[in-house]
């Protein structure tokens, strides 16, 4: 069997934010363990307007060149980290914007979520975001839940506190095992 690919996504799309330097140490943390494939896919750069598709996801009838680049991205992952800021009690609309857009392709593959904020670290955020991810048949792995008050992100670089570096490696070690079962599951 192949080895699982884990899709980093960094929801947040505005400036100075935390989620790129989080995003890009949980993925610099999947990839050294050598048991996972790691790519980062960042909402900003993935550019996705607001949901402009004709036909609804689960038809996978795209007409758009946006919506089918996304596809792919989405589709070659076994496993997803799901980097998310809170904002007003929830998580942001870039990243339920770029959930929308695709149906099929989030089936039944693992998750994990790195919530970010101050003191409630996102909590409420990771919440929310589970309720949609697990509607769409999505297996949770785990947390990561980061204070940007005890460590703020400095000069483009986080660096993790010990409970969350833990954090992280728990839910690595999930989804390691998850992304091949539910592999098993879609073949």
């Amino acid at each position: 069997m192949p080895t699982p690919r884990l899709l980093v996504v960094v929801g947040s799309t505005r400036p100075g934010r935390a989620g790129l330097a989080v995003g890009q140490w949980f993925r610099d943390v999947a990839h050294a363990r050598g048991d996972l494939e790691v790519e980062l896919a960042d909402l900003a750069e993935v550019a996705l307007p607001l949901l402009d598709e004709p036909h609804q996801a689960v038809e996978r009838r795209y007409a758009h060149d946006h919506t089918r680049r996304w596809s792919e991205v989405v589709e070659r992952a076994d496993a997803f980290a799901f980097v998310t800021p809170e904002y007003n009690h929830s998580y942001n609309a870039a990243t339920k914007n770029a959930i929308d857009y695709l149906y099929h392709e989030w089936r039944f593959k693992p998750f994990a979520i790195v919530s970010y904020g101050g003191q409630s670290r996102g909590l409420r955020a990771s919440v929310a975001l589970r309720t949609v991810l697990t509607g769409l048949a999505m297996a949770s792995a785990g947390d990561v839940a980061v204070s940007l008050n005890e460590r703020p992100v400095v000069d483009g670089i986080f660096e993790p506190t010990e409970a969350v570096a833990a954090a992280a490696t728990r839910v690595l070690d999930q989804l390691s095992v998850l992304a091949p079962l539910y592999q098993a599951l879609r073949d």
